[in-house]
């Protein structure tokens, strides 16, 4: 560009001085990016609209100010001394911003020219940035993601044999059942915790249904209402026009809890939340933060309030797991994470903006065309055959985590099973071929070597009417496979014993002739 300049001009040849003048100030006019040139000591001859529109209106441009001043202050030392090298090449530096505002970045280029003036060529790097970091974050919260959905995987593991046991030791001592109950208590919340992390993961079991998305928020405005105490304004503005969306509604009440949770917090008490909704057509990606908008049709859902906004140096931070700025007050740090998973989970895409005085969310959700309440018909459940022994049966148990399975085997014998145990699916496979014919296979998912998946598929292979259980603390939809177009029944952990005493109860004893 700025050979093009000097070529424009004619550098070394004569001209007069008018024609040079008036071919200068075209030519910087006509620039798509920001230019400005400069006399023989620095100072601002002129500039171009993009430029001026880089800077912004509280930042004028006047004729003879000092282009240092055209940069944000920590920038100006290094913009000096580039302007000072002999073959200054470019250089990245923010532009002068209002205070409160992060400096524009742009890329900086020199073009000499006659009479010791030059031309500063400004390019903005925004949207650039703006992109690198995008990914960057994206990258690093599916590492969050991964790490939070394996540990959850790990807990539910846990919280399956405490539960287990204590259901157990009620069932031995019922005397024990008051004494037990903290403790099971404890554990149904820890189990919560669970499921907040892996919503953040996008693991979680969702149940969605076809919602009227104005109908779904009416509904819940009596709870959030309760939430928000006395001095906070509630407003509510309906605005989707009977648009529907498919979401899990108890996940929907949450991400409404948490959004508001968060404004209350901000506003220490007082001031306006208002929830709106509406319709967005997207033509292309637009850019957000934390997700960019794709094309499509979208209902839209808003949470506003009048809080003192978000700094701009933690508002990318603000959907990680365990970022919060109130540990002191008991924050966990996992509501806008526990939202983000929520909203990415069920297809669509949040953003946040914010300023002194407003921070606004606004989450996309996919239009859907179907009728309020409608949904697919689920996947046949294969046909009940002659039972060899209505008292129980033979099930062969898989999993990796000992006590878990040893919980789970005296809860089934209990019930009138007779029980197998395998530590992994190797090991059942094994039992298999050497000619153990259990009656129903109940596996873990996740465990060393062959998985529950590929044994369920090694299994049916060898006996096609088998039942088959696969349990995990992941949600069936993580798992990226239709279980139930299989046949295979999913149960999530943790569960209580009892839950999968009931499941077994229903299965149809033996094989498919």
């Amino acid at each position: 560009m700025a050979n093009g300049i000097r070529q424009v001009l004619g550098f070394g040849a004569a001209r007069r001085v008018d024609g040079v003048e008036a071919g200068l100030a075209a030519l910087l006019d006509a620039l798509p990016q920001g230019a400005a040139l400069l006399d023989s000591s620095d100072a601002v001859l002129r500039a171009n609209e993009p430029l001026r529109a880089m800077l912004g209106p509280l930042q004028p441009l006047r004729p003879g100010m000092a282009v240092l001043s055209l940069f944000d202050p920590a920038a100006r030392e290094a913009v000096r001394a580039w302007m000072g090298e002999e073959g200054p090449g470019w250089l990245e530096a923010g532009l002068a911003a209002p205070e409160g505002r992060a400096p524009v970045p742009a890329s900086l280029h020199l073009a000499v020219l006659p009479e010791g003036r030059r031309a500063l060529l400004v390019t903005d790097l925004s949207e650039q940035r703006r992109r690198r970091e995008e990914a960057e974050a994206g990258e690093k919260l599916r590492a969050i993601g991964q790490l939070a959905g394996g540990i959850a995987h790990d807990v539910n593991n846990l919280l399956a044999i405490i539960m287990g046991a204590m259901d157990a030791a009620v069932s031995a001592a019922p005397r024990a059942a008051e004494a037990l109950a903290p403790a099971q208590d404890a554990a149904a919340r820890g189990a919560a915790l669970v499921r907040r992390l892996l919503a953040f993961a996008r693991r979680q079991q969702l149940e969605p249904r076809v919602l009227d998305l104005d109908e779904a928020v009416a509904a819940a405005r009596p709870m959030l209402r309760s939430l928000l105490g006395s001095r906070i304004a509630l407003e509510w503005r309906p605005g989707a026009l009977g648009r529907r969306v498919r979401v899990d509604p108890v996940q929907l009440d949450q991400v409404l809890l948490n959004l508001v949770a968060n404004a209350r917090d901000a506003m220490g008490g007082e001031g306006r939340v208002t929830i709106a909704t509406d319709t967005a057509v997207a033509l292309g990606e637009e850019p957000g933060l934390p997700d960019a908008l794709p094309p499509g049709r979208w209902t839209v859902l808003e949470v506003t309030d009048t809080g003192p906004g978000i700094p701009p140096e933690i508002i990318g931070h603000v959907f990680e797991p365990f970022f919060t700025t109130r540990a002191g007050q008991g924050g966990t740090g996992l509501g806008l994470a526990t939202v983000h998973g929520v909203v990415r989970q069920s297809g669509g895409a949040l953003q946040v903006e914010s300023r002194p005085g407003l921070t606004r969310f606004r989450i996309f959700l996919p239009r859907h065309d179907g009728k309020a309440g409608e949904e697919p018909a689920p996947a046949p459940a294969a046909a009940p055959v002659a039972t060899r022994n209505e008292a129980g049966r033979h099930i062969l148990l898989v999993d990796d985590e000992a006590p878990l399975r040893r919980l789970t085997a005296v809860a089934l014998e209990r019930a009138g099973h007779r029980v197998t145990q395998a530590e992994g699916g190797e090991e059942a496979l094994e039992l298999i071929e050497e000619g153990l014919e259990p009656g129903a296979v109940i596996s873990d998912i996740s465990m060393p070597g062959l998985d529950g998946l590929a044994l369920a598929r090694a299994v049916r292979d060898r006996r096609p009417g088998l039942p088959v259980v696969l349990v995990s603390g992941y949600a069936e939809a993580a798992l990226g496979e239709d279980l139930g177009r299989d046949g295979i029944l999913f149960l999530a952990k943790p569960f209580r014993p009892a839950q999968l005493v009931e499941l077994v109860s229903g299965l149809p004893l033996g094989e498919r002739t």
